[in-house]
């Protein structure tokens, strides 16, 4: 339960209809089973006691009776487990019969939560022996203890706040405005579902959508165990379909006949709870008609087996990927055309290197101009070669340049560098930050007045990756009239550049970017010998992937730096060792919090994903905040 992580898991065991001795000796296994392997939170199916199809049996009273002599079996033999466990059951109150969800942990009965929709239509007609859970939480006893009653019951862990369950069951769910969402709006994270849904064609993406929909709205965790094996086939059949959902995330399922009994997996409700904090229009308070029942008293580490994707800022499925680069190089060209327009700008000028970030840019200028009706040619390209320019990447920017048809002009400003580090008395010889950023603020002020001279605006390439990390000059490549590419981190670009090579029917453009992606990333400001590159950008600052690993969970979900690199350490664990990660975090949030005074005054530039760092937009932060308590919980 460290860092906001919970083992939660779902159980189907596979029954015999109305055999409740039986069914609560699978019952009790399973839950042994999961505290084993560190659970917290344990979800059976509907009724999983007596079985969902027992229909007019439960009228009788000696099921009813066996029901309720199996819960408190259940609870007694696994008292010495500190695992919260919801199981199915009907319950006879006042000559009604509910179907309930039964809450218990370390042998006590917490809570009963009755099912509030009973469906009636189709093959389910439980309103023949049910009746709908009535308003209102009274005390009752049950199971030979007394417990709450009603469905407005959140179970909160007392050494875990962020932790607080509610249960809902199975047709609840699929009505207009489920009981969830009022449990959520009275501070409830995670949503429990019993269900025993029966199987049909395309019903199981159905249940997928509808639960990961739900769980996205309502910022929560779900976990959702349906009955399987066992279950009466007289009219339909179960499949045992269970799964877990954190938001729109699966991070576990036992597929429609899946043969797993027991699914766990780890939430992140201190994830969760980042989220609600940060979207202030979602609603989360305590509420004065819920009853809240505390379980658990002590936090334990919890063994880490979800996984994390390394690049999260890339599409889920790789199928994606060629669609959402055309999404985004879309969403790129439209906000430049509109600046283009608005700016009357008859040129698009921007400096191209025959790197990456300067090779996105150009493709999203040049179907800017298509988007307004323009060609090409009316974007001006201006490859700037200096000290530390290289023969491959200057022949890329030239044959890249050619292929799409720009206006291309080469401006080689090594002289005027060199009077200028003359004029300020700095010895050329001196590889220093000077010697960088001379040249990187003169590419600038050419690009600048030969927009000027042509009634154009300079398009920035700095990408998202080099925002987070201030790895720019101030004033040089980090100021331009327009940045495309602002938004975009590292990881997506190489993507999206790799899919436009894929997908492009010129093979002289196509040649030309798959040498580009091949070619180490560099800032070139410094001599290197001929076939050489004596500077490369990840042996200075750390892997591109991890550093964009950082900022994603850092600012999307708020992860802390211990975090980050415990998640780090396991997505990364077969590519660099612990010290590497450690040495690359450090970097990460001491250029982070250092750099932000470049980021306050960044020129516009256009928002593509969920992750921007605008001062006036997505990111506010002073500029001469410590970092110390970061860099200590690194250390």
């Amino acid at each position: 339960m460290k860092d906001g992580f919970v083992k939660v898991g779902s159980a189907v065991p596979s029954i015999r209809v109305s055999d409740c001795f039986y069914n609560t000796d699978r019952i009790i296994e399973l839950v042994k089973r999961a505290a084993g392997e560190g659970a917290k939170v344990l979800v059976f199916p509907e009724l999983a006691i007596t079985g969902y199809s027992c229909s007019d049996l439960f009228f009788r009273e000696t099921l009813l009776r066996a029901a309720e002599y199996s819960l408190a079996r259940i609870a007694a033999e696994c008292s010495d487990t500190d695992i919260l466990v919801f199981v199915g059951l009907p319950v006879r109150l006042s000559g009604k019969i509910y179907n309930c969800a039964a809450a218990f942990s370390g042998g006590h009965i917490l809570g009963i939560v009755p099912k509030t929709y009973l469906p009636n239509y189709g093959e389910f007609y439980e309103a023949r022996q049910f009746t709908r859970a009535p308003e209102g939480v009274i005390d009752i006893t049950f199971a030979g203890q007394r417990c709450p009653f009603g469905t407005d019951i959140i179970f909160e862990h007392g050494a875990l706040p962020e932790l607080k369950i509610a249960a809902e069951i199975c047709e609840d769910v699929w009505s207009q405005i489920p009981p969830s969402v009022y449990h959520c709006m009275a501070g409830a994270d995670l949503i429990v579902n019993l269900s025993a849904s029966s199987e049909s064609v395309s019903k199981p993406e159905y249940r997928r959508e509808l639960i990961k929909m739900h769980a996205a709205k309502n910022l929560c965790a779900y976990i959702y165990a349906s009955s399987g094996a066992g279950e009466s086939t007289t009219d339909s059949v179960c499949s045992g379909h269970s799964f877990v959902y954190e938001g729109k995330t699966c991070l576990a399922e036992n597929p429609p006949f899946g043969d797993k009994e027991l699914i766990l997996t780890e939430i992140d409700v201190a994830k969760l709870a980042f989220e609600r904090s940060r979207i202030n229009t979602f609603v989360s308070e305590k509420r004065e008609d819920y009853r809240y029942i505390k379980f658990g008293s002590e936090l334990a580490e919890t063994d880490i087996t979800r996984s994390y994707k390394k690049r999260p800022f890339l599409p889920e499925n790789e199928s994606d990927n060629t669609e959402r680069s055309a999404f985004i190089l879309e969403i790129q060209a439209r906000a430049l055309a509109k600046r283009i327009e608005h700016t009357h700008a008859k040129k698009a000028v921007l400096g191209i290197s025959g790197g990456l970030d300067s090779t996105l840019a150009l493709l999203v200028a040049v179907r800017s101009m298509e988007i307004l009706g323009r060609h090409a040619s009316d974007v001006l390209t201006v490859t700037l070669p200096c000290f530390g320019t290289g023969k491959r990447t200057r022949g890329n920017a030239e044959l890249l340049c050619e292929a799409l048809g720009t206006d291309f002009r080469v401006v080689d400003i090594a002289a005027s560098v060199k009077q200028h580090l003359a004029d300020i008395g700095h010895d050329e010889n001196t590889f220093d930050v000077t010697y960088e950023n001379a040249q990187a603020r003169e590419r600038t002020q050419v690009l600048m007045d030969i927009a000027n001279a042509v009634g154009g605006i300079v398009v920035g390439t700095g990408d998202l990756s080099e925002v987070a990390l201030g790895w720019s000059t101030y004033n040089g490549d980090h100021m331009s009239m327009y940045g495309v590419n602002c938004s975009v981190p590292k990881t997506l670009i190489r993507l999206m550049v790799g899919c436009y090579a894929d997908t492009c029917r010129n093979e002289k453009l196509s040649a030309v970017l798959r040498d580009i992606l091949d070619t180490p990333i560099s800032p070139e400001l410094v001599p290197s010998r001929p076939g050489e590159m004596s500077q490369k950008t990840e042996a200075i600052i750390g892997d591109y992937d991890l550093h964009d690993f950082f900022l994603y969970y850092f600012i999307r979900f708020g992860f802390t730096s211990e975090k980050l690199f415990r998640i780090a350490c396991i997505t990364f664990k077969d590519d660099f060792d612990e010290e590497y990660i450690k040495k690359t975090l450090a970097t990460f949030v001491r250029r982070f919090f250092t750099q932000q005074f470049k980021r306050s005054c960044a020129p516009d530039g256009i928002k593509v994903g969920s992750v921007a760092l605008s001062s006036r937009a997505d990111w506010r932060m002073p500029s001469d905040a410590s970092f110390a308590v970061w860099m200590d919980d690194i250390k």
